[in-house]
């Protein structure tokens, strides 16, 4: 069981920005620092820079930004600052890309998604439908269709993870999931607030995860299928 940065992010050179990473040594420092980073990059500087191609009906809405050369954005894209997205990511139709939001190299964020306050190293992919919020992804992590990272506790108190035995305190009222690289959450996962994923491990569709799941895992329900009769009816028009 770890806390440390290196346990979950085996590729340090795919973060986006340089020298973040710098004195960091757990991964809930990444989303504290990128407000502050975002802040003096882009909010300060008045930054409003777009080198991508940018397709009929996307919306760059309010903030700051920076956004690198080769990244496509789609119709219907809404950006919030700041965020930066870097070189050759795909921002598919529908996706919204919330604050303090920092976006890798070779990234994908797929139709109808929702990333907020997260951080994907290079080469991260999020499909349709799903909900990325106060999360770090892995390089080359994969998150499926209708995933929701929930962030957020019933009781709104700062979320908690269990490590041996040991309640640790994250600090934050709104915390999602560490994902490492290379890491697999299948289609209509959910994770609960404060899961930390260790790198190369599956999390197999329709799957609940909640707190810390090692390295090079597999991880599932198990499901029984039920089959009977049906009788035939001619449906409605």
């Amino acid at each position: 069981m770890s806390l440390e940065l290196s346990y979950y992010f085996l590729q340090p050179e795919k973060f986006p920005i340089a020298d973040f990473l710098d004195g960091i040594t757990s991964p809930a420092e990444i989303l504290t620092k990128a407000k502050k980073v975002l802040n003096s990059l882009l909010v300060e500087p008045d930054v409003k820079v777009n080198n991508a191609t940018v397709k009929c009906g996307a919306v760059i809405a309010d903030g700051n930004y920076f956004i690198g050369e080769g990244t496509v954005i789609y119709g219907d894209v809404t950006i919030i600052g700041p965020v930066y997205i870097g070189k050759d990511c795909e921002i598919m139709p529908g996706a919204v890309i919330r604050p303090n939001t920092i976006i890798g190299d070779k990234c994908n964020v797929g139709h109808g998604s929702e990333i907020k306050h997260a951080v994907l190293f290079g080469g991260a992919k999020v499909a349709s439908l799903a909900f990325v919020g106060d999360s770090v992804l892995g390089a080359s992590a994969r998150v499926g269709s209708g995933v929701i990272t929930a962030n957020r506790k019933f009781n709104q108190s700062n979320v908690t993870l269990k490590l041996g035995g040991v309640k640790h305190d994250l600090g934050e009222a709104y915390f999602g999931v560490i994902l490492g690289d290379s890491s697999r959450l299948g289609a209509n996962c959910v994770t609960q607030p404060g899961t930390y994923i260790g790198p190369h491990t599956w999390v197999f569709p329709m799957t609940n995860v909640r707190g810390f799941i090692p390295k090079e895992k597999r991880v599932f329900h198990e499901q029984k299928t039920i089959m009977t009769d049906n009788e035939v009816v001619e449906l409605k028009p």
